[in-house]
């Protein structure tokens, strides 16, 4: 008898190992890098959109006066083109283009693998008349303003059946994100496309029949339509748009998640982007972000994902959640997603060293991270994106500029402070030097703690900036010369702030970038707590992984900090960066000290 308990014992761990470990071994612990592709880089400008490609985007302005916008200008300032519609700065940024495009992404891959980047996420590449691409006219296209030839894909596209997969044409745009697939990979990095299945743009090819044809139309069950245009019945075209929103028309679902119809174009377009014309799987992509996945029913990412995985068995899955541990955790069970953008990172991390007066204590910090870290399993930890900000989040340079305002886990409330456009007081300013350091030690946490972090593009030049819009500014390289900032949203202006290319912090997170990959221990080593000093601000935590050891030393305090206990008296831990052995360790304020042994 006791040996068939023994048996069952064996058995029910082994059956739950595996459901533990369901995410992918590539993606564990690796170094994300955000993109937001009209924003980055120009490398094309033969193919810079014109003002008729925003036609069905808001502010619903294709015919005011519009040229690309100048790349290094003052990102409050208003342009004489856009003085000429009479409206106020919040209205132009939305028909802003700055002509970012994939050749840019592309001429600047060496300049990303450099930095220490392992994979990069881009927000929507595919067609669409808005910026932030959000409201996709297809799936399975990308935005003919991203290639080299926007008006012959147009003319290709027309001939097309959207339900009939064999039509489907490649234009030259879709050609050029294979090539920037191919060069990925052939740096060695990964990279995954942005999937925004609840909803698509009111011009897209279903929603625009839909709407001519009513309910004769082939897509007529696609959306969410709470009435139709019937005279006799007295009712008008009525439908759902995503969080109200009527440019952004929602799919339908039912008991089993989003309905037929939607489903299987999503399914094609999946198979389209991670298999492309049938060549294998190393000429697609490797995995997929899921836009607001939270409005989406779990039965349809349940079919997503098995789905996925049958098209390339060791694909990436991560979702835009920002919930709670426990609404989180459905998602995270082994059969939907591997993980999340992991908000509830940031929202820690925020409270302990972005707060001043406001901060949580070194306990407390350490007792949230270990419940967050905790929450689904060492697998799915080790696969969180840990950010500290994004295209829809104020940006890091900004937040630390702006201390003991709301808390950014109040996530709706905390949004709408944090934009320009909403609160006056908020400070949009450059950083100090006390402030960029902040940033730095941030950074450095993010490169050491577990899991997988990731920065949004610019984080590493300097680039700041309030919530969407702000938030999305272009790129500053080193190679251009930018206008200082001196105007204000309402065309005051203030003392300028120099915008360059900041050489020095785009060292620190090489350097500790570097680190991360040169560490196995950082990587995918455990976690566990060494120090924590109230009083001090001290927090220690060691990385431990097979027979090496990390230990990182944190002061969050104003004043220099010493430790020492009996591991570092014993084990002949070496300072990572000048290889000094150290038995004591004195650390600056706001600062850190990074030992190893191995």
């Amino acid at each position: 008898m006791k040996s068939f308990y023994f048996s069952l014992v064996i058995l029910f761990s082994i059956v739950a190992n595996s459901q533990s470990k369901f995410t992918p071994e590539w993606s564990k612990g690796i170094i994300w890098y955000q993109i937001f592709p009209e924003r980055f880089n120009n490398g094309d400008p033969t193919n810079d959109p014109k003002v008729t490609d925003q036609n069905g985007a808001y502010p619903f302005d294709d015919t005011s006066a519009f040229q690309i916008h100048p790349w290094t200008s003052d990102w409050y300032q208003l342009q004489p083109y856009e003085q000429q519609n009479g409206k106020d700065l919040y209205y132009n940024l939305q028909r802003r283009r700055y002509g970012g495009d994939l050749q840019g992404i592309i001429n600047k891959l060496d300049y990303i693998k450099s930095l220490g980047v392992n994979a990069i996420y881009l927000t929507p590449i595919f067609w669409s008349p808005s910026s932030h691409k959000y409201d996709a006219l297809c799936y399975h296209h990308v935005d003919p303003t991203f290639g080299p030839d926007p008006e012959g894909d147009v003319a290709m596209m027309k001939n097309e059946n959207p339900l009939d997969v064999k039509s489907w044409v490649w234009t030259k745009a879709d050609l050029l994100a294979l090539k920037l697939i191919k060069e990925v990979h052939a740096r060695n990095m990964r990279i995954i496309f942005d999937g925004v299945f609840n909803h698509m743009g009111m011009k897209s090819f279903a929603f625009e029949d839909v709407q001519k044809n009513q309910q004769a139309s082939a897509y007529s069950d696609w959306f969410s339509i709470d009435s139709w245009d019937d005279p006799a019945k007295g009712t008008t075209f009525q439908y759902k748009g995503w969080f109200g929103v009527k440019t952004l028309p929602e799919f339908k679902e039912d008991e089993k998640g989003i309905v037929a119809g939607p489903k299987a174009y999503i399914f094609n377009a999946t198979k389209r982007w991670m298999n492309p014309m049938d060549k294998g799987i190393q000429d697609g992509i490797d995995g997929w972000r899921l836009d607001v996945a939270y409005d989406v029913g779990h039965p349809f990412w349940k079919d997503w994902r098995r789905w996925v995985r049958s098209i390339n068995p060791t694909a990436y899955m991560t979702a835009e959640l920002v919930s709670p541990i426990e609404k989180t955790r459905p998602y995270l069970e082994g059969d939907e997603f591997d993980a999340t953008m992991n908000y509830n990172f940031a929202f820690i991390v925020h409270d302990f060293f972005i707060q001043d007066k406001l901060a949580s204590t070194v306990t407390q910090f350490d007792a949230q991270l270990a419940t967050l870290r905790e929450a689904f399993g060492n697998d799915v930890a080790l696969n969180m994106q840990n950010l500290m900000n994004s295209h829809d989040a104020t940006r890091l340079a900004s937040a630390v500029a702006n201390p003991d305002g709301k808390k950014f886990g109040d996530w709706g409330a905390y949004f709408n402070w944090s934009q320009k456009s909403n609160n006056k007081e908020y400070n949009a300013r450059k950083p100090t030097a006390a402030q960029v350091q902040k940033q730095k030690l941030i950074a450095a946490f993010q490169m050491l703690y577990l899991g997988s972090p990731m920065i949004f593009y610019g984080d590493e030049a300097g680039i700041w900036g309030g919530n969407d819009p702000d938030c999305r500014k272009p790129m500053v390289w080193d190679d251009k010369t930018y206008d200082a900032e001196t105007y204000n949203p309402d065309q005051s202006t203030h003392e300028p702030d120099a915008v360059a290319f900041n050489k020095d912090l785009y060292n620190w997170y090489q350097k500790f970038m570097v680190l991360r990959n040169n560490y196995k221990s950082i990587q995918l080593g455990n976690y566990t707590t060494i120090a924590k000093d109230d009083a001090q601000k001290l927090y220690v935590f060691s990385r431990k992984y097979q027979g090496e050891e990390v230990l990182v030393c944190i002061n969050r305090s104003d004043k220099p900090v010493n430790f020492t206990n009996e591991l570092l008296k014993t084990n002949k831990f070496k300072e990572v960066f000048s290889n000094k052995v150290m038995k004591t360790v004195t650390i600056e304020p706001m600062n850190l000290v990074v030992l190893s042994r191995r």
